[in-house]
């Protein structure tokens, strides 16, 4: 079922919602390459180091999207997060014609300036690469933030966090299906 904004949307941005919807997961050819990276990057977070942590989360980013054959893009890791009335902002993902494309993630929480946790940051960042992946990956003309979207960003969590994936089979629950470029 379509997010309530799906009404307003043109025909032709319907038809790429549509497109984005349909496609459920991303399968990583060797995501165990990755495990290492996560963990590089959790430990940057927990030792709250700015820089270690933006080294991390670009190495993490190019290793994935090498595995899918992609160029890499730069990712920019910025201390506390902006905010507005409506809330805080996590990530941004920029793609700009004539520009580099890039991704900015912060570190700590607007309000009590604390260090995000790892989970949520990590999530952050594979959602701002999920809209890189929307363009570079399924050819996508707009990146839109669809149940598969968010299916697609889960995909890829379960992938690189290390027992992801077998706590899901102990659970019952079944594996992602296969990417349908």
């Amino acid at each position: 079922m379509p997010f309530a904004y799906y009404d307003r949307l043109s025909s032709r941005s319907k038809a790429i919602y549509r497109r984005s919807d349909a496609v459920t997961a991303v399968k990583l050819s060797h995501p165990e390459l990755l495990h290492p990276l996560v963990g590089a990057l959790e430990e940057a977070l927990a030792r709250e180091d700015r820089r270690a942590v933006e080294r991390a989360a670009g190495l993490l980013a190019r290793g994935l999207l090498q595995m899918l054959a992609l160029s890499p893009i730069a990712v920019r890791v910025l201390a506390v997060r902006p905010s507005t009335s409506d809330g805080e902002l996590h990530g941004l993902y920029t793609r700009e014609e004539g520009q580099p494309t890039r991704i900015q993630l912060w570190m700590r929480t607007a309000r009590h300036k604390r260090v995000v946790a790892f989970r949520t940051f990590l999530r952050t960042l594979l959602h701002e690469l999920g809209h890189h992946l929307d363009y570079e990956l399924l050819g996508l003309a707009d990146s839109f933030h669809t149940e598969g979207f968010f299916q697609r960003e889960s995909s890829l969590f379960r992938q690189v966090v290390p027992g992801e994936e077998e706590k899901r089979r102990a659970q019952g629950l079944e594996s992602p299906p296969p990417d349908r470029k």
